[in-house]
């Protein structure tokens, strides 16, 4: 085990984007970060990731795909223990997200598969899961969570700085002097893209960018799109995957199109900047989207100093399982998950549900 000081938590990440789960281990006190550990990927197999992208659409029993989804998840936690050279005994914690399946903060609404006493009994590890919940009944939007994690990692860099995640969904994380933080959605990240990319390749994601980089984005379905209100309302905000209607984009080409999707979460990133108390020095990028060429490329023409959070020597496609397992050691110690400025809830509000094992 770690010293009494320090936890050691795994946490597991299964984002919107459905690509699969990320796992990894931290060593932390729910304030600071001692140590990183190992991480891997589990990818979803092409039928499951069907199953959950069809979940998502109404389609199938979610009871028997939670279950499913839960034994990948025990898979993920014993192929990083592996990794790691760990037992169980050696973890106090798992941080389990889940699956995403509906959130609708506006109406009160959240809603994260995973069976949380299953993965305690399959692992022999204690289980904190739930995590949204009590935000979202405090008046919160139950989203971002990653901010505090994001600021005990920044804790050292030149302010202000904004730490952008490109998962399923954008979201960023602004950083400011005094630990002034405040954090919001802004918009598409992958999930769009990748909907559409599976749509019509039968490929889960556009890889480096070769579709969009072939395309023009279409200036009318942009400028619609970026109409939306969401665009102009105050944070702290969030957003459900299928916020946005886009089927209109699957009238063009897959080229056109996917450039189309790529231009509409950069412009939405970029209507961010009017949000922040100051603009920041750095966006430091994380998130699948940063392997995106095309992406990151259209960031740097709209942004001031994009960089791949790797520069800081982050584990960049670890970073959202690594936040699970420090929120999961928060809440073991009754510490906030979540504050005002970054989800809107009305006090600081820790949550998150235990499962022993």
């Amino acid at each position: 085990m770690a010293s009494k000081k320090y936890y050691t938590a795994i946490g597991l990440m299964s984002g919107t984007s459905l690509d699969g789960i990320d796992a990894a281990l931290v060593e932390t006190d729910g304030k600071t970060v001692h140590r990183f550990g190992a991480w891997i990927t589990l990818p979803y197999d092409d039928v499951f990731r069907l199953r959950l992208r069809n979940l998502l659409r109404g389609q199938g029993d979610p009871l028997t795909i939670e279950r499913e989804l839960t034994l990948h998840h025990a898979d993920a936690v014993r192929a990083v223990l592996k990794a790691a050279g760990k037992s169980p005994q050696d973890i106090h914690v798992i941080g389990f997200h889940g699956q995403t399946v509906v959130h609708k903060p506006a109406e009160g609404i959240t809603w994260q598969i995973g069976n949380g006493a299953l993965l305690a009994a399959e692992t022999g590890i204690d289980v904190v899961c739930d995590f949204r919940r009590t935000d979202v009944a405090l008046g919160g939007h139950g989203a971002p969570l990653v901010p505090l994690f994001h600021a005990a990692l920044a804790k050292d860099l030149p302010k202000p700085v904004a730490i952008l995640n490109i998962g399923g969904v954008s979201n960023v994380t602004w950083i400011g002097a005094r630990n002034r933080i405040m954090a919001f959605d802004t918009g598409p990240g992958n999930a769009l893209l990748n909907d559409l990319v599976h749509s019509h390749t039968g490929l889960a994601h556009d890889h480096n960018g070769a579709l969009a980089r072939a395309g023009k984005p279409d200036p009318k379905l942009l400028a619609h799109w970026l109409a939306d209100p969401f665009f102009a309302s105050p944070p702290p905000k969030s957003l459900d995957r299928n916020h946005f209607d886009v089927t209109a984009v699957y009238r063009l080409s897959a080229s056109d199109a996917a450039a189309t999707l790529t231009h509409f979460t950069v412009r939405a990133i970029q209507k961010a900047l009017t949000h922040f108390p100051q603009p920041p020095k750095h966006w430091y990028v994380c998130g699948g989207g940063r392997h995106n060429p095309s992406l990151m490329e259209a960031l740097s023409q709209h942004l001031h100093n994009v960089r791949p959070c790797d520069d800081l020597h982050w584990q960049g496609d670890a970073l959202e399982a690594q936040a699970f397992a420090f929120l999961a050691v928060r809440c073991l110690k009754g510490l906030p998950l979540s504050l005002p400025s970054t989800t809107g809830v009305s006090k600081p509000a820790t949550g998150g549900a235990l499962y022993r094992k």
